[in-house]
Order: C-alpha cells, then sequence, then structure tokens
C-alpha cells in the first residue's frame, strides 16, 4: 500500500513560474527557460512509496533530487503537482497544518548533521520531541531508547565536538527516529562520511530497518550506495525522473543511455541475485551435461546440480559452484521445488555486461553437454546530448 504519492510535481525557480510550467507541458526545454531566466528544478515528477520500503532518488549534482525531497515535507511548495502522504494532500494544507506534519509524523536526517553544540546528546535527540511539547522525562526516554538503537549508548551526556563524524550523523539519525515519524527523508546522510564509516551506517539503517519497517526517502548521487539500500531506486537527469526501478531492474534493462553510463562500473555480483539471472527451469530440462548426466526431470537437476540456492542468493556465492562442473546451479522457491537454473555460460554473461532477464537467452539441449545461447548486448554507450549531461568519470564507489 502506497503511503506517499508524488503526483506530476513541478518546481520552478525565477520569474512567472506557473507560465514556465506551462511552457514544459508544451514542450518546452530546461535549457529553453534557462536562458529566460528561470530554472525548472523537478519537471513532471511522479511515484509512490510503500509503506516499509527505501525509495532511493539518484543522480548528479543539479538533477534535482534535494529539491524533489524538499517538496515531499512543504519545505519547498511546488509550483504545480501535489505530494500526498496517507491520503492526505501536502500542498493544500496551512502552514500550521503543515508544521504539525512535519513535527509529528515527518522526519529529515540532513547531510550535515545539523546538531546544537551547546545542547548534550542527549538533548540533540530529544529536541523533536521537545518541539512537540512532550514533557521532559518522556522525551529522554524515548530519546534515549533512540541513541540506544542508533548505537550509541553511554554517549548520551557526551557533547557534539566529542564524537566522531560517524557518530554525530547517528545523532541525527536517532533524534528522527525519537519523534517515531511514519516517514524519514534522509538528504545525503552518509556522503559527508568516509567510506568505511559510510558503509557502517548503512549497514546500521539495513539493521534498523528489518524492526522498524518505516517509509524512507533516501537521496544520494552514490550509486553503489542507491543499489546497497533501496528497495527501489529513481534516477533522475535535469529535474526529470528517467527510470524507476528495483536495483535489478536498473542494472539489466537501463531505460537509456544515460541509466547505462552510470551502471557501466557497478560490481554486479553484489547486487544481482540468483532469481534475476535465472533461464526457465524448462530451457534446461531434456539435455545431457558435459559430464554424461541426463537432465530429463527436475529431480534430475536437483541431484545433479553443484549446489541449489534461492532465488535471492546473491550472484557473487555462484561463482564457486558454478566452476565445478557443466550442470547448471538449481534454484528453488519457497516452497522447495525447482523454479529455474544458472547455466555458467548464463552466469559469465551477465557478469561480462550482456545479459538481460527478458533477452532470449536459450539452453539448448545437446548430445554431449548443455550450453547456452546469448544474442542480447546491453553495454552501455556513451550518454547522448550535450557533454554537460555525461556523468563525469566513473560514479562514486563510496559506498
Amino acid at each position: 500500500m502506497a503511503r506517499l504519492q508524488a503526483e506530476h510535481v513541478y518546481k520552478v525557480f525565477g520569474r512567472r513560474p506557473e507560465d514556465a510550467v506551462r511552457r514544459l507541458e508544451d514542450g518546452a526545454s530546461r535549457d529553453e527557460l534557462r536562458a529566460d531566466g528561470t530554472t525548472a528544478a523537478v519537471i513532471d515528477a511522479s511515484f509512490s512509496v510503500d509503506e516499509g520500503q527505501i525509495f532511493v532518488v539518484m543522480g548528479l549534482s543539479g538533477s534535482g533530487k534535494s529539491t524533489l525531497l524538499r517538496t515531499l515535507n512543504g519545505l519547498l511548495e511546488p509550483t504545480a503537482g501535489s505530494v500526498r502522504f496517507d491520503g492526505q494532500d501536502l500542498t493544500s494544507l496551512s502552514d500550521k497544518e503543515l508544521r504539525k506534519v512535519r513535527s509529528e509524523k515527518i522526519s529529515m536526517v540532513f547531510q550535515h548533521f545539523a546538531l546544537f553544540p551547546h545542547r548534550s546528546v542527549l538533548e540533540n535527540a530529544a529536541y523533536g520531541l521537545e518541539v512537540q511539547g512532550v514533557p521532559r522525562a518522556e522525551r529522554e526516554k524515548r530519546a534515549t531508547e533512540a541513541l540506544h538503537l542508533a548505537g550509541l549508548k553511554g554517549w548520551e551526556k557526551s557533547w557534539p565536538d566529542e564524537l566522531s563524524g560517524g557518530m554525530q550523523q547517528r545523532v541525527g539519525l536517532a533524534r528522527a527516529l525519537a519523534t517515531d515519524a511514519d516517514l524519514l527523508l534522509m538528504d545525503e546522510s552518509f556522503s559527508a562520511l568516509d567510506p568505511l564509516i559510510r558503509r557502517d551506517m548503512q549497514d546500521q539503517l539495513l539493521e534498523l530497518q528489518k524492526t522498524l519497517k518505516k517509509t524512507i526517502v533516501f537521496i544520494t548521487h552514490d550509486l553503489n550506495e542507491a543499489m546497497r539500500l533501496g528497495d527501489r531506486i529513481a534516477v533522475m537527469r535535469d529535474g526529470r525522473i528517467v527510470q524507476i526501478g528495483s536495483a535489478e531492474d536498473i542494472l539489466l534493462t537501463p531505460a537509456n543511455d544515460y541509466v547505462a553510463s552510470f551502471i557501466q562500473d557497478v560490481d554486479r555480483s553484489r547486487v544481482l541475485t540468483a532469481g534475476a539471472i535465472m533461464v526457465d527451469a524448462d530451457e534446461v530440462l531434456g539435455g545431457t551435461a558435459q559430464d554424461g548426466t541426463e537432465l530429463r526431470t527436475a529431480a534430475d537437476l536437483l541431484a545433479a546440480a553443484p549446489a541449489t540456492v534461492h532465488r535471492d542468493t546473491p550472484v557473487a556465492e555462484l561463482f564457486g559452484p558454478c566452476s565445478t562442473g557443466s550442470v547448471p546451479v538449481a534454484v528453488i522457491g519457497a516452497d522447495g521445488e525447482l523454479v529455474g537454473a544458472v547455466p555458467v555460460q548464463r552466469l559469465l554473461s551477465v557478469l561480462s555486461d550482456g545479459g538481460q532477464p527478458d533477452g532470449d537467452q536459450k539452453v539448448t539441449p545437446a548430445p554431449a553437454r548443455t550450453a547456452v545461447r546469448d544474442s542480447g548486448d546491453a553495454a552501455a554507450e556513451e550518454p547522448a546530448g550535450e557533454a554537460g549531461d555525461k556523468p563525469e568519470g566513473k560514479v562514486t564507489a563510496g559506498a
């Protein structure tokens, strides 16, 4: 069930923004508006976020992702379009009503911690509750619990300048958790951290999400971070969302050359799963493996396979089994029934950037072996358009 919905959201800065929206709807480009002194930061953005989902918005600097985030809690009023949370249109609320929603239902975790240097760690974590008017004893209790969840037990009486950058960010996260808000908005929250600390914070967020199941919108410019955290990912370019999908969707079926240019350096083995790259079991059955093993039935394949894995098994865990023999790895569903197979040729094809799950890969039965034919080629091309629209070098790999 969708908790957050953005429908045809525009945010334009400059003169006559409503006129600019009409021009964009009629086909005007962002550059044409810029020449007239108007900046279209967000253009016709629509998406929904389900309850308990981490929805990641990623893009280069200037793509509009942070502006979009600020329209979701009313810090910026959309020029056009609507934002609904739990069915309530936030764009129709008065300033007083919007402040109430922000203090009780929506929390934000900023990139640069935003801690008060004259307040203790506990007082910083309790600040949102203080704004709500929660009595001191209760807010300190809830803030202490949030700090423990964020891994800061024992640091309650410390001052912000006594903490490392990663610990300060944990305080910011605890402050958001203490309010028990239904929606967390995280704006490049880990990007100011060193790579190892950043990875630790990602682990912390994923671990918390297992139990708290918050609805989260997470902004990042780091593709690896997006792939690691996001249940669904939206890729932005020049104010527009150009693709929305799971990490596997974006890796295997990029919407255009621009998206393909982002994913060309991603470690696919850490993102893709057996279920994403497997072929139908019927394409394997009926043939004979190189060692003479006949694969006539599902039982034959399950008995002969070098390993049996579930759909969500990372591709990185298939290397060893696939290298031990000519029989494909068997993939089973939750009920233990055979649902597919991963031949070594298919594994190599996908990792070499050439395989797509909807392509026409076939496993052809043959007297002496089971072979894979792959005619698809999803190799990333250079994005068309201006040089300024092209990602500069490799995408940050800080995750």
